[in-house]
């Protein structure tokens, strides 16, 4: 969608063609007993500038769909890491020199850590994963748990013992280490749909273009010049073609390209990890402290109160990322494992009316020390790969997907 509404600015008719029926990918609407969820529990942070910019440009409001709050990382009980409103850096070390649950010295270890990584640059002569990376600047105990662990695990969704160093170090630069907004939360308040997905056919449509959904693609082949792309609609040809499939469809549909054949065998070879979001019904009387925070000690991770984001009253989101113990349990025992873990901090919460349990397996790829990703230019000058398992500095996430698109419908644009 990205690239549709880039090329579409620039007047270029474009066709986008989504298999499922709700745009979004894997940040899309899904409905339950009547009530519009996530199939994933996302939140968006200031750095994401080209999401932010094209949120605006096909709303034509900033930060639409979004509430936007300072860095506030409370894990209850154990941890809180909230910036004061000062320029940066010095919002960033007075909230590591304030940080609650961390003793004096773990707090300037953590202060510390930032001044060495500003000063190689937020560069490793030598990727490693990041629970070495910790370990070598003495980040331990509950500043390594709770702050860069936390971090870790959210951003790039993949464990520290095995995690990229040198993304996780992209991904502070660009937001504890950028400019002050850069680092603030900005947590949506409508579904995931509509807050882009759907302005922007809306917008791609205005301006020429054809949004296709439940129009899956079957395969790719050459015609010449041309591109012939085979749907459960017919077949179309076209000058130029993206490629956002995830990785792992990639293989299947660009088989007969062999001038690809590197690029689609990276894809091919990608690991992945899993994101679980829970959602539990309460009373709607229910509410909790604040609209997002951490717990400890079991498993879930983050917390969502959707009544004070999205209105959906007495609706808790839980989110649990990467691989884990959760994985083996069927999804009602999970639900109600997360429910007692919920119920050990608010011992007045009753039990849920009804739990739902998303489980998108492979929701982005493993951000592996050493992980080959595929660039968005192929050998073909008219076929471009685009997705946020794509080459970037970013792990997958919403910006990279974002900016995956953004550059390949300015290639396309300097190509034609």
């Amino acid at each position: 969608m990205a690239a549709a509404v880039e090329l579409a600015e620039r007047g270029v008719p474009v066709t986008v063609f989504e298999s499922a029926r709700i745009l979004g990918g894997r940040a899309r609407r899904v409905e339950v007993n009547g009530v519009a969820l996530d199939n994933g529990l996302h939140i968006l942070i200031g750095a994401y500038r080209e999401a932010l910019r094209l949120i605006a440009k096909v709303s034509g409001v900033p930060d639409a769909g979004l509430l936007r709050q300072p860095l506030d990382l409370h894990v209850l009980g154990e941890f809180r890491l909230r910036a004061p409103a000062l320029p940066a850096p010095l919002h960033l070390a007075a909230g590591l020199l304030r940080a609650q649950g961390l003793s004096l010295g773990e707090r300037v270890r953590a202060a510390r850590f930032m001044t060495q990584l500003r000063a190689a640059r937020f560069t490793l002569d030598r990727d490693s994963t990041v629970a070495e990376l910790l370990a070598r600047f003495h980040q331990t105990g509950a500043a390594a748990r709770h702050l860069w662990e936390s971090l870790c695990t959210s951003a790039l969704n993949t464990p520290p013992q095995r995690a990229s160093a040198q993304v996780f170090l992209n991904v502070l630069r660009d937001t504890l280490d950028g400019q002050r907004e850069d680092s603030e939360l900005l947590l949506p308040i409508v579904n995931f749909s509509a807050m882009f997905p759907e302005p922007a056919a809306a917008y791609v449509e205005r301006n020429g273009g054809r949004v296709l959904t439940g129009t899956p693609v079957s395969w790719v082949v050459a015609d010449g010049a041309q591109l012939v792309v085979q749907t459960s609609a017919g077949a179309q040809t076209f000058s130029q073609v993206v490629c956002a499939l995830p990785p792992y469809r990639v293989p299947e549909v660009l088989a007969q390209l062999p001038e690809i054949a590197p690029a689609v065998q990276a894809a091919g070879r990608l690991s992945y990890e899993p994101i679980y979001s829970l959602f539990l019904q309460y009373p709607g009387t229910v509410q909790l402290p604040q609209p997002m925070f951490g717990i400890d000690g079991g498993l879930a991770q983050w917390i969502f109160d959707r009544g004070a984001l999205c209105g959906q009253h007495g609706l808790i989101g839980v989110v649990i990322s990467a691989s884990g113990k959760h994985q083996e349990l069927e999804q009602q025992t999970l639900a109600n494992a997360v429910h007692r873990e919920l119920r050990a901090h608010f011992p007045k919460l009753p039990e849920p009316l009804w739990a739902q349990v998303i489980a998108e397996k492979r929701a982005t790829f493993s951000c592996v020390v050493g992980v080959q990703r595929p660039g968005n230019r192929t050998p073909m000058r008219n076929l471009y790969l685009a997705g946020d398992y794509t080459a970037s500095d970013y792990p997958a996430t919403l910006e990279s997907a974002v900016r995956s698109g953004v550059a390949c419908a300015r290639m396309i644009l300097q190509d034609v």
